[in-house]
């Protein structure tokens, strides 16, 4: 971290096991970052219990109380505009400047409809979209919509595809990300027209991106690209089904080695290939989605995540927050004109 304090907002009441949890992440992050503080908005009671549990996190905590939380099954049109709650006041703080990103595990639904309204729109961007990072074969990649958006035209997949690479320039230290769009086939004749669009826009000269064409799901794990692009509908699913599979391999293989006294025997040689794979494909460690394309960066963590969990969605919120994550979009697009762009686009494909 820099010398500078960097600090950061966080919802201490969202999530499944709050505010425990959650001081439990800070605790974590602050060993490893000494340099974050934390505005803590949540039951300054209950806080203030969990953090006392952490003497060292007191010198970089304040704490304010809020009377209200949102609960997991509000609706966000329910929420949006009762600015007592504390995930509505750790947004606030992004957008008075008292901290540089917000964090939470609450519900996300009212996340991104109370970030986006409080926050608004980075002028240039139709459409913001969740991004968040997960393993292949020879590293990470960047994946984006995860689920804002369940329609997309080829403007707002570009969009997606020009802030997913500033994201992987950021997070992963890369000059060049590879971008791909995530279709049915690799032909380019393959898929949707909106898909077409986004390909013909995203190959203009103007954009300076490594755009490599499309890419099947089946194609992601192998590491073909760095950076992911669909709308939200299908990103959501290919998520929840990576996810799915994930467990199921797990389950898979203990199920195997439980019915197998051979494999039990051999069990003691396999330990440090399992504890690897275990710890490789562990979610915690990919933990913390962002809402891309808002005037200031708001992260959501999984809301059932553990302390661990939750200390990698604060860590990942800072390292953007250093790399001037939300400036590098508006000097990306400063000079580009996507809806002209665009227009070309769809004269080509329509």
């Amino acid at each position: 971290m820099s010398e500078k304090n960097l600090v950061i907002s966080i919802d201490a009441m969202g999530g499944d096991n709050s505010p425990k949890v959650v001081i439990e992440g800070l605790s974590l992050a602050h060993q490893r970052n000494p340099n974050i503080r934390f505005l803590v908005y949540g039951d300054k009671a209950k806080v203030d219990a969990e953090i006392a549990k952490y003497p060292a996190l007191k010198e970089v905590c304040e704490v304010f109380h809020t009377a209200e939380f949102v609960h997991n099954e509000d609706k966000p049109s329910h929420v949006i505009r009762n600015r007592a709650t504390s995930m509505y006041q750790a947004i606030e703080a992004v957008k008075l400047g008292k901290s540089q990103a917000v964090v939470s595990a609450g519900n996300t639904g009212a996340l991104m409809a109370i970030s986006k309204m409080v926050l608004k729109t980075i002028q240039k961007i139709h459409r913001p979209a969740i991004v968040s990072i997960m393993p292949h074969e020879k590293g990470r990649y960047v994946m984006l919509d995860l689920g804002a958006n369940t329609e997309c035209d080829g403007i707002n997949l570009a969009e997606f595809a020009l802030m997913g690479n500033i994201y992987a320039k950021c997070a992963f230290n890369m000059e060049k990300p590879r971008v791909a769009l995530l279709n049915i086939g690799a032909e380019e004749m393959k898929g949707k027209d909106e898909i077409h669009a986004a390909a013909h826009i995203l190959k203009s000269a103007h954009l300076n991106l490594n755009f490599i064409g499309n890419i099947e799901p089946h194609e992601i794990p192998k590491g073909k690209a760095d950076v992911i692009v669909s709308d939200g509908f299908s990103g959501n699913i290919y998520l929840k089904t990576v996810e799915g599979t994930c467990h199921l391999v797990m389950h898979m293989i203990k199920s195997s080695i439980k019915d197998s006294w051979l494999a039990k025997l051999g069990l003691p040689f396999m330990l440090g290939a399992i504890s690897k794979l275990k710890k490789k494909s562990d979610p915690r460690l990919y933990n913390g989605a962002m809402f891309v394309g808002l005037n200031g960066l708001s992260v959501k963590s999984h809301g059932g995540t553990d302390g661990l969990g939750f200390s990698v969605a604060v860590e990942n919120a800072a390292k953007l927050v250093e790399n001037d994550f939300v400036d590098s979009i508006r000097r990306e697009l400063e000079n580009i004109d996507l809806d002209e762009i665009s227009q070309e686009a769809y004269y080509e494909v329509y």
